[in-house]
């Protein structure tokens, strides 16, 4: 059997986050999801998106790469939310039998707003 192989990313929110005021952290939140554009408009990325519901409440975003591991994790060494700690980039790579998942692209938003409008 043969199998595709890419790199995922699981976002996860650190036990002990700093303490930024509102609008510093809506700063860096923007900034992030600029970041994560960027990925999507070099074709970098397969799919992203938030994820809802986790137990812990920790599990913050679930990215699909077309990269290798260690590309990957040089492009979160820059990303603005792991910079300041809001963040952790859990980065490895995962298998599935070839031609078992499919991905299509789609624009990704590149900021609340637009994310919240729908369109």
């Amino acid at each position: 059997m043969r199998f595709d192989q890419h790199t995922v990313v699981l976002l996860v929110r650190p036990s002990d986050p700093p303490d930024l005021p509102p609008e510093a952290r809506d700063r860096v939140h923007r900034a992030h999801l600029e970041h994560q554009a960027g990925f999507v408009e070099q074709g970098l990325v397969l799919a992203a998106g938030p994820l809802l519901d986790a137990d812990d409440g920790q599990l913050r975003g679930f990215v699909v790469f077309s990269i290798s591991a260690e590309e990957v994790r040089g492009l979160y060494a820059d990303d603005p939310a792991v910079r300041a700690g809001l963040l952790v980039a859990r980065v490895t790579s995962w298998m599935v039998p070839e031609g078992n998942v499919r991905f299509e692209s789609v624009p990704m938003p590149r900021s609340m707003l637009e994310a919240a409008a729908g369109d």
